[in-house]
């Protein structure tokens, strides 16, 4: 996919996953390969560059070959740590890249088109944007100014964590986004894995819409 920006790809993996019984929910296995693998596949078109937030033993992330930030803000301070640890290394590493776009790692069926249509958005109102779903808002998920870096540090300082308050006290625009048809039904594409229940729902649907 043709795009008119160098949009860097930042995986979101440092979630506790609690209720899916610990450790890393993003390498549990879905159709046969890691849930990360699913993601991998979906933005690697869609950007320029991938790297993983994720925080402690970096080899478990090995082998998909990515490049591992760590947060940068002391204490597990959530995913908004994460977006302000990509932000910083694309401002580092990518200068001529003025965009960073998340993604959660537990949703395996994000749109192809998730990029494309968030420039396309963003060319229109100049701002973060963010995505929207019928499910709901999905702060998580978006694209990030490389030159937002400052603020985020200054509000985790100040001991902030929500993604979704920080998105919300700063105007982030929502971009809306259909459901998918997979096997008949109809599915938001930001289903999210949180519980084994999901993971089972997430395996049938793989299953169904598998060639």
């Amino acid at each position: 996919m043709a795009l008119s920006e160098r949009v860097v790809g930042i995986l979101l993996a440092g979630g506790r996953s609690s209720r899916m019984g610990g450790g890393d929910k993003c390498l549990g296995l879905l159709g046969g390969k890691p849930i990360l693998a699913h993601i991998i596949e979906r933005l690697t078109p869609q950007v320029s560059d991938i790297i993983i937030n994720a925080n402690g033993e970096t080899s478990r992330f090995a082998r998909f070959g990515l490049l591992v930030v760590p947060d940068s803000v002391a204490g597990f301070a959530g995913p908004l740590a994460g977006i302000h640890a990509g932000l910083e290394w694309i401002k580092a590493n990518r200068p001529g890249s003025r965009y960073g776009v998340t993604v959660a790692t537990d949703t395996p069926f994000l749109p192809l088109d998730l990029v494309q249509r968030f420039l396309a958005e963003q060319a229109q109102r100049p701002s973060l944007v963010v995505a929207r779903s019928a499910e709901g808002t999905h702060p998580v998920v978006g694209l990030w100014p490389v030159a937002l870096a400052g603020d985020i540090e200054r509000s985790l300082q100040q001991g902030m964590r929500k993604v979704g308050g920080w998105t919300e006290q700063h105007g982030a625009v929502e971009v809306s986004f259909p459901p998918v048809e997979i096997g008949g039904r109809s599915i938001d594409p930001f289903f999210n894995i949180n519980r084994p229940e999901d993971l089972a729902e997430a395996e049938t649907l793989v299953t169904v819409h598998a060639p």
